[in-house]
C-alpha cells in the first residue's frame, strides 16, 4: 500500500473514532437523564426501559469500536497517528459513566421486582404457623440454604447418651446454633452496609426490599447471643449506618421455628430505635 493510501486509511479510521466520540458525548448525558427514570417510587414505562437497554448496547457498541480503532492505529500505523490524550480520557469518562448508570438501572429493576414479588406474597392466603416461620427470605434459593443449614444444624446437635448428666450435659445444649440478622432503614445506608459486611461459607444475605436486609450466620460452636451482639453493635457503631435498625434472632432448635415469629419481628422493630440492635428470644 502506497503511503497516499495508508494516509487516506488512517485518516478514514481517525474519523470514525471522531464520529463516535461525537455520538458518545451527546448520548451519555441523555443516557443519565433515562436511567434516572428509573426509581422504586415509580411505574416503570416498559418503553424506556427498551430504550435504556438499546442505547447501552449502542454506547458499548461504539467503545468497542473505538478500542479496535486504537490498537490498530497505535500498532502498525503509529508513525501516521496523532493520538488526542484530551479526547481519549472523555473517551473513557463516557465508558465510565455509562458503567455506572446502566448498573444502577440493573439494581434498581432488580428491587422493583424484589417489590413485585413481596407485595404478591402479601395478598397470598395465610398458611399454617409452622411453615411461615421457615420464610426467613424471599429468594426460593436462599430459602434453600436456609433450610439446608438447619437440617445440618439439626444433624449435629445429637441428643445426649443418658451416662451424660449435670453440668456436662448443660454444655453440650446449644453447641451448633443459626443467628438470624435484620437491618432496616434507608437504602442508601443499607447500599453502603451491604458492600462491606463480610460472611463466611454458609451464612447468607438477601436484600428483601430497599429498606431492608436479612441474613443467616451459620455457628458450629457454641455461640453466645451477647457475643453476636457484640459484633453487629460494632458494625452500628460506624456513623454511616447509625440510622439503621438491626434485629437478631438465635436459633438454638427446630422448636425455636415452630412458632410464628413473624409478628414478633414487627412489632419489635417498631419499638427499636435507629442506631439500636435488639435480640428476640423465640
Amino acid at each position: 500500500m502506497g503511503e497516499d493510501r495508508v494516509r487516506r486509511f488512517v485518516e478514514s479510521l481517525e474519523r470514525t473514532i471522531q464520529n463516535n466520540y461525537h455520538y458518545l458525548k451527546e448520548t451519555t448525558e441523555d443516557f443519565q437523564k433515562l436511567c434516572r427514570l428509573i426509581t422504586l417510587e415509580k411505574k416503570v414505562p416498559r418503553d424506556i426501559i427498551i430504550d435504556i437497554h438499546k442505547i447501552n448496547k449502542e454506547i458499548q457498541d461504539r467503545l468497542a469500536e473505538i478500542k479496535t480503532i486504537q490498537q490498530i492505529l497505535q500498532g502498525k500505523y503509529r508513525q501516521y497517528y496523532r493520538r488526542s490524550l484530551l479526547r481519549d480520557k472523555e473517551i473513557m469518562e463516557f465508558g465510565s459513566i455509562a458503567k455506572y448508570c446502566y448498573s444502577k438501572f440493573e439494581y434498581t429493576l432488580t428491587q422493583i421486582e424484589a417489590v413485585k414479588k413481596s407485595r404478591e406474597r402479601e395478598t397470598l392466603p395465610k398458611v399454617d404457623h409452622q411453615r411461615k416461620s421457615f420464610q426467613w427470605f424471599s429468594s426460593k434459593e436462599n430459602q434453600v440454604s436456609f433450610i439446608k443449614n438447619l437440617r445440618i444444624l439439626m444433624e449435629l446437635d445429637y441428643e445426649p447418651t443418658p451416662e451424660v448428666i449435670g453440668e456436662e450435659r448443660r454444655e453440650m445444649t446449644g453447641e451448633r446454633t443459626l443467628s438470624l440478622f435484620l437491618f432496616n432503614g434507608d437504602s442508601h445506608s443499607l447500599d453502603k452496609f451491604q458492600t462491606q459486611i463480610r460472611l463466611r461459607e454458609h451464612d447468607v444475605i438477601e436484600r428483601s426490599d430497599s429498606n431492608e436486609l436479612r441474613g443467616v450466620m451459620t455457628h458450629l460452636r457454641k455461640a453466645d447471643s451477647s457475643a453476636v451482639e457484640k459484633i453487629f453493635q460494632h458494625f452500628m457503631e460506624n456513623k454511616e449506618f447509625t440510622r439503621l435498625k438491626c434485629l437478631l434472632l438465635p436459633i438454638y432448635s427446630q422448636k425455636d421455628l415452630e412458632v410464628d415469629i413473624s409478628y414478633l419481628v414487627k412489632t419489635t422493630l417498631q419499638e427499636t430505635k435507629e442506631g439500636e440492635v435488639k435480640t428476640i428470644s423465640v
